[in-house]
C-alpha cells in the first residue's frame, strides 16, 4: 500500500515537472518567434513541446483518476446483448425502442417544420446557405438511388433519405450516453423486414406475382428452394450486419476504458468521433446500398 502511494506521488511529480518544463520551453520558443519571426526550426520545436505538454497533462489526469479508484487499473466491462427494459404508462418496453420512438418523433417534427416553415422561404432562383446544403443532399440521394433503381428511384429516394437521417440520429444518441437503437437486434431486424417487404412489393409490381415466382426458378427450377431461402435470409443478414457492427463499436469503447483505466481520459472522446459518427455513417451507407441492390435484383 505504501509502495503504491510512493509510486503514485512519483508519477504525479514526474508528469508535473515534464509539463512545467514543456510550458517554459514553449513560452521561450514563442518569445523567440516574436523577436526573430517564424522559422521551420522554431515551429517544429513549438509543436514538439506542445505534444510533450499534452502527454504530460494526460498522464497526470490518468494518474489522478486511477488513484481515486484506489489504484485499480481499469473498470469491469458489463455488456448486455439486449437492451434493458423500462416501464412506460404501465407497459414494459425495451429502452432502445423508447429511444427509437423519441428519435422518430424528433425526425417527424423536424420534417414538418422544414416543410411548412423553412421550405416556403427557399428561393429557387437564388439558392444560398442552408438551401444549398439541402439541395445537394437531396440531389445526391436522388442520383444515388437512380443509378441503382432507374424508374423507381423517385418513389424510393425519399424513404432512403429518411432512413439515412434516422440511422444517423440513432448513432448520435450514443454521444449523450444513450444506447443507440441500431445496437438492438430487434430494431435492426425490423429495418431488415421493411427492406424484405420492399423487395417483394417492387418485384411483384414489375413482374406480377407469377413473374416474381418464376424469377426465383431461373435459370433452373432446381435452385428455387435455395433462392427462396436466400430471399428469406436477406432481412436476417441486413439486421445481423448492422447490429454486429454497431454493438462492436460499443464493446471496443468499453474495452478501451477497461484496459486503460484512468489513463483512458481523452482517448475515448477521440475514438468516439470514429465509433459514434464516422463508423455509423459507413454502416448507413452499406445498409442503404444493400437494400437498393436487393430491390434492384428483384425488379431485373
Amino acid at each position: 500500500m505504501v509502495e503504491t502511494k510512493i509510486v503514485t506521488i512519483i508519477e504525479f511529480a514526474l508528469s508535473a515537472v515534464i509539463f512545467a518544463a514543456g510550458l517554459i520551453g514553449w513560452s521561450a520558443v514563442h518569445a523567440s518567434i516574436k523577436q526573430h519571426g517564424k522559422t521551420k526550426e522554431l515551429k517544429k520545436k513549438s509543436r514538439l513541446l506542445l505534444v510533450l505538454m499534452i502527454i504530460a497533462a494526460w498522464f497526470f489526469i490518468g494518474t489522478a483518476i486511477t488513484s481515486l479508484w484506489n489504484g485499480k487499473a481499469g473498470m469491469n466491462v458489463e455488456f448486455e446483448m439486449f437492451s434493458e427494459r423500462v416501464s412506460l404508462f404501465g407497459f414494459s418496453m425495451a429502452k432502445t425502442s423508447l429511444v427509437m420512438w423519441i428519435i422518430t418523433a424528433i425526425v417527424l417534427v423536424l420534417g414538418l417544420i422544414f416543410r411548412f416553415v423553412i421550405f416556403p422561404r427557399f428561393d429557387p432562383d437564388n439558392p444560398k446557405g442552408f438551401q444549398n446544403i439541402m439541395e445537394l443532399a437531396v440531389e445526391a440521394m436522388e442520383n444515388f438511388t437512380k443509378n441503382t433503381l432507374g424508374d423507381y428511384s423517385d418513389e424510393l429516394a425519399p424513404y432512403m433519405f429518411s432512413l439515412a437521417v434516422f440511422m444517423v440520429m440513432c448513432a448520435a444518441s450514443e454521444l449523450i450516453g444513450v444506447r443507440p437503437p441500431t445496437s438492438d437486434l430487434i430494431v435492426t431486424l425490423s429495418m431488415g423486414l421493411i427492406t424484405f417487404v420492399l423487395i417483394n412489393v417492387y418485384g411483384v409490381r414489375k413482374k406480377g406475382f407469377g413473374g416474381r415466382v418464376k424469377s426465383l426458378a431461373k435459370p433452373t427450377p432446381v435452385i428455387f428452394p435455395m433462392k427462396v431461402l436466400s430471399d428469406v435470409a436477406v432481412p436476417v443478414s441486413l439486421a445481423c450486419r448492422l447490429f454486429g457492427n454497431m454493438i462492436g463499436g460499443m464493446i471496443v469503447m468499453d474495452l478501451l476504458k477497461s484496459v486503460l483505466g484512468g489513463y483512458a481520459s481523452g482517448i475515448p472522446a477521440v475514438a468516439g468521433l470514429y465509433f459514434n459518427l464516422f463508423h455509423p455513417l459507413i454502416q448507413t451507407y452499406i445498409f442503404i446500398i444493400l437494400s437498393l441492390t436487393f430491390i434492384n435484383e428483384a425488379i431485373e
